[in-house]
């Protein structure tokens, strides 16, 4: 019946999303911002193109000669005769304009503006725009569309990464297990939670403004909270059948014991993910909760569909066993026996292995104070997309700054007419705007419909990507223009503002993120030293993620092994092309660190869930350290090796930003299965001895009773002969 009801669940949300679409939003606002006010005013009256409906740009490239020349001007007419036909066209700006072409007149923009079609349908439109040029495109002449929105509003498609991180963790699987049922099942278990996660995210689409990023963010981490999950349960069911405990018995044990774990586990990555609530930036309030969602779903399947499908496949979860492949019993001991030997190894010397740890850790997080924050444009994308060829046309042909103009709205103390020459206020802004330092061009004014407030479109000399062009945004913000009140929007101002607000609220989401991750951890343990360790542990790994993202994106040592090209700008050396550094988007920082503190606590969970019960049975600090390692460092390492690979398969995919978070949450995992679990973690508690567990008698009182340490294991209940399977009734504590 469980199995049943997930598959029917995961298979009318996807013909759900396949009948009724899965509606993304473009929608970046930060309310309360100088851009968005400029945003809110460009929309006021402006005329078509500067509501809701947008504007698409077509950049045209000769490649044969001059643009206006006999067949190719009359190709590029009837071109543009062609748009206005496109529905929800309004205007057409043709590119044998000033400002619509290259002084070499081979490169030309056909400006095309829509209006009453709403942001969710440019998509649409620009499909139906490109459709609409191809004539021109067999005519000789290049014709690509460009990227007009900002780096928060580029859709994210994956497909290949998800198949190549399945397959790479079925390897792993097939490794560790040694048989193809077993391998299989956590595989099918995350498969259905994504699924079912990715279609209550997409018809969420049709109730919320769901970013374009949603979808890779619910892959990367469904698909390896997921697998392992399932992995966690199914290790201690299969422990159990060795042990000779009856399939409904061990189901019921784990279930008990390793799913407390998971529910917990999974807890602190949803708690984590829910602080960006108060990140004060729409989009990313909305990628946090709506990521949460793919979690649940990875707990509530393995706490569901995993017992069901230990119960339906009995002692065949070990059938079909791959040959040479994975550890035989007696293997697994001795594996299991190598990580308690490491645990007792670091508990001869703990204050040598403290040392030794935090001196690489150091090390490894020392070049995240070179991290280099900023919008990554175009120029950084693949070279293969749209986007970038366009980018690269639009800067050869009218400068780098023509990539991102600033959107410059004066509000006017005093209603103005549309005359010709301009009103004496609307002059002196056109004319202060031009003497700003970094400023190359600054277009005519254009007046609303109300005479209230006038638009400048100012081209700066510096790609988006460039600080410099947040100085100039700075600048043009600090003017003083008697009679009029400027405001900046824009790309560049848009992202600067969205960074400057995260920056502000950091400090808050990291308060809240760690203090809710120890409570939780408080209640699961009732151990107040245990928790504040945890919560510092992960803070540590996550200073090493952030160095490797340092020297891989901004200090340009792996950006060429990541699959990264540089821009044209950056080619003028062959060095360069060798290392060139990449800007990181502001808010992927606060992103990664509440994705990778939820991460990081699971594998804490299921470390001090197995020492605490070993505690409580020998009652040896250093020996419980030393078992409990034993017990679970084989499948924290196969779990994290699996969510590595996930994340590696990631990093295959074109776009900059899905990059970024393969490489930081890979080296994160790494990292925190090894140095963090396997050396700092068991010295740190060694050093602590009967501290880890000292709870003071009034918090003991004051504290629900949700513990999760004393009845995982029910080692203290007797062993169960082998015969038929029978109802069984618990004993243990409940």
């Amino acid at each position: 019946m469980v199995l049943a009801a997930w598959l029917i669940l995961a298979g009318a949300l996807t013909a759900g999303t396949l009948v009724f679409g899965r509606p993304v939003s473009n929608d970046a606002s930060i309310p309360g911002t100088d851009a968005q006010r400029a945003h809110d005013l460009m929309r006021d009256g402006f005329g078509p193109g500067y509501d809701a409906g947008g504007t698409l740009q077509v950049v045209l490239y000769g490649k044969d000669g001059p643009l206006i020349a006999g067949e190719r001007k009359r190709a590029v007419e009837r071109a543009m005769a062609d748009i206005r036909e496109v529905p929800h066209v309004v205007q057409v700006d043709s590119p044998f304009r000033v400002g619509g072409i290259s002084r070499n007149l081979v490169i030309g923009v056909i400006a095309v503006r829509l209006s009453g079609q709403g942001s969710d349908g440019l998509a649409e439109s620009s499909r139906l725009v490109s459709a609409a040029v191809e004539p021109l495109r067999a005519a000789g002449v290049e014709a690509v569309l460009a990227d007009n929105g900002t780096p928060a509003d580029k859709e994210i498609k994956t497909g290949s990464s998800e198949i190549i991180g399945v397959a790479c963790a079925l390897l792993v699987l097939l490794l560790a297990f040694g048989t193809l049922v077993a391998a299989l099942v956590p595989v099918f278990t995350a498969i259905i939670s994504l699924g079912v996660g990715l279609g209550v995210i997409g018809l969420l689409g049709h109730l919320v403004d769901v970013p374009k990023q949603a979808s890779v963010m619910a892959s990367m981490i469904g698909l390896g909270v997921g697998i392992d999950y399932a992995l966690f349960l199914l290790s201690r069911h299969r422990k159990l059948l060795a042990d000779g405990v009856p399939v409904h018995e061990s189901v019921r044990r784990t279930a008990q014991g390793a799913g407390g774990a998971v529910f917990f586990a999974g807890g602190t990555v949803v708690i984590a993910l829910s602080a960006l609530l108060l990140g004060g930036f729409p989009m990313l309030r909305t990628l946090g909760w709506i990521t949460g969602i793919s979690v649940v779903c990875a707990v509530l399947t393995s706490l569901t569909l995993v017992p069901a499908l230990l119960g339906l496949l009995g002692h065949r979860i070990n059938a079909l066993r791959v040959p040479f492949v994975g550890p035989r019993r007696d293997a697994a001991h001795s594996a299991a026996s190598g990580w308690a030997g490491l645990g007792a190894w670091v508990a001869r010397r703990p204050w040598r292995v403290l040392v030794v740890a935090v001196a690489v850790l150091g090390a490894l997080a020392a070049p995240a104070l070179g991290l280099k924050l900023g919008p990554a444009d175009d120029g950084y994308a693949d070279r293969g997309q749209d986007g970038r060829r366009a980018y690269e046309l639009m800067e050869a042909g009218f400068g780098a700054g023509s990539n991102g103009p600033l959107i410059v709205v004066g509000e006017l103390d005093a209603a103005v007419a549309v005359s010709d020459p301009p009103a004496p206020a609307v002059t002196r802004v056109g004319d202060r705007l031009a003497e700003v330092p970094g400023v190359a061009h600054v277009s005519p004014p254009k007046i609303n419909v109300s005479g209230r407030s006038v638009l400048f479109q100012v081209v700066t000399e510096y790609a988006p990507s460039d600080p410099r062009a947040g100085d100039v945004v700075r600048a043009v913000r600090g003017l003083r223009v008697p009679g009029a009140v400027l405001h900046v929007g824009g790309e560049v101002a848009g992202m600067a503002d969205a960074s400057d607000r995260i920056a502000e609220r950091t400090p808050a989401v990291i308060g809240v993120v760690v203090l809710l991750s120890a409570l939780l951890l408080l209640l699961a343990f009732r151990a107040p030293l245990v928790a504040i360790k945890a919560a510092l542990m992960n803070l540590i790994s996550l200073g090493a993620a952030f160095g490797a993202l340092a020297i891989v994106f901004s200090y340009g040592l792996g950006s060429r092994l990541v699959g990264l090209d540089p821009p044209v700008s950056a080619q003028d050396s062959s060095l360069s092309t060798l290392f060139f550094s990449v800007p990181i988007d502001s808010y992927v920082p606060l992103m990664l660190f509440a994705v990778l503190f939820g991460l990081s606590m699971d594998y804490e969970v299921f470390l001090l869930t197995s020492v605490r019960q070993s505690y409580q049975r020998l009652g040896d600090n250093r020996r419980a350290v030393a078992e409990g390692l034993g017990a679970t460092g084989r499948v924290i390492t196969s779990a994290a090796l699996i969510m590595v690979v996930v994340f590696v398969a990631f990093i295959a995919y074109p776009d900059p930003l899905v990059k970024v978070f393969g490489v930081g949450l890979a080296v994160a995992i790494a990292v925190d299965a090894t140095v963090i679990r396997g050396l700092l973690v068991p010295a740190t508690m060694v050093l602590l001895g009967r501290l880890n567990w000292w709870c003071p008698a009034w918090l003991d009182r004051v504290l629900p009773d949700l513990s999760i340490a004393g009845h995982g294991e029910d080692d203290d209940e007797p062993p169960v002969t082998a015969g038929p399977e029978k109802e069984l009734v618990p004993t243990g504590r409940s």
